[in-house]
């Protein structure tokens, strides 16, 4: 397969664990994963908070948009008895705190979440942790929203970003046509998108392609034959047996 490819846990080892939570990471650390995807958003009063939804109500026992609450409100919500009662008392938590728990060789993807062409101060709170931990060189940050990472461009140019886009947007979205704009150094396309021709023209272009979300073992190793960068899973233990060793 020549080169190898990360293993990279979604929300965390998110089949097996309440996504996007303490417990989701830490579980990916033990089976194994190169690092982390997961999901950002702004709390009322500016902390970024690691959470999929634009609100509250499919992961946790309360309801209403996340930046409607504060930190200390959403602290109060459990993040886990709705995956299972065994993870009762899980809390949403910070990015701050996600980023603790990544191990030292370990990389992470960060999904910018925002609709809006309007700055609400994500992109640099997010950008500003990053920073304090020294961690440039293992971060990645990517979004659905061109508008997003020409913020992160213009706010922190040395960052690597990456574009977001899946079969079922927009036409240009769906064909990432703010590439040309944005110049990412990584395509995160939806691993349907996938072939033998997108990988010879990513290659020729100079992209990292990092593939988002492969949980059948089947499409693991055509994946990986491809010589994708990364492969993005709820299951980093199944992609770890898949790979081998790390």
């Amino acid at each position: 397969m020549g080169q190898r490819v990360l293993n990279l846990g979604h929300r965390g080892a998110s089949h097996d664990a309440p996504q996007n939570t303490l417990a989701a990471f830490r579980l990916a650390n033990q089976y194994g994963a190169d690092g982390y995807e997961l999901d950002v958003h702004l709390t009322k009063d500016g902390v970024p908070v690691v959470i999929h939804d634009f609100s509250v109500d499919k992961t946790t026992d309360g309801t209403g948009p996340v930046a409607g609450f504060t930190l200390e409100e959403l602290k109060r919500l459990d993040a886990g008895v709705k995956f299972s009662p065994r993870f009762a008392g899980e809390r949403i938590p910070t990015l701050a705190e996600v980023l603790d728990v990544l191990e030292p060789h370990m990389i992470v993807n960060v999904e910018l979440k925002t609709t809006s062409l309007a700055d609400n101060g994500l992109e640099r709170a997010t950008i500003d942790l990053i920073r304090a931990r020294g961690l440039q060189d293992r971060v990645i940050l990517s979004s659905f929203n061109p508008f997003s990472l020409l913020r992160v461009r213009k706010i922190a140019p040395e960052l690597k970003i990456g574009l977001l886009y899946a079969p079922d947007l927009p036409l240009y979205l769906r064909r990432a046509w703010f590439r040309l704009l944005l110049k990412p150094q990584a395509l995160h396309p939806h691993y349907s998108m996938v072939d033998a021709r997108y990988m010879q023209w990513s290659r020729r272009k100079g992209y990292e392609v990092n593939v988002w979300t492969v949980d059948d073992p089947d499409d693991m190793r055509r994946l990986a034959a491809l010589g994708v960068n990364a492969i993005i899973t709820n299951r980093p233990d199944v992609l770890r047996s898949v790979l081998g060793p790390a």
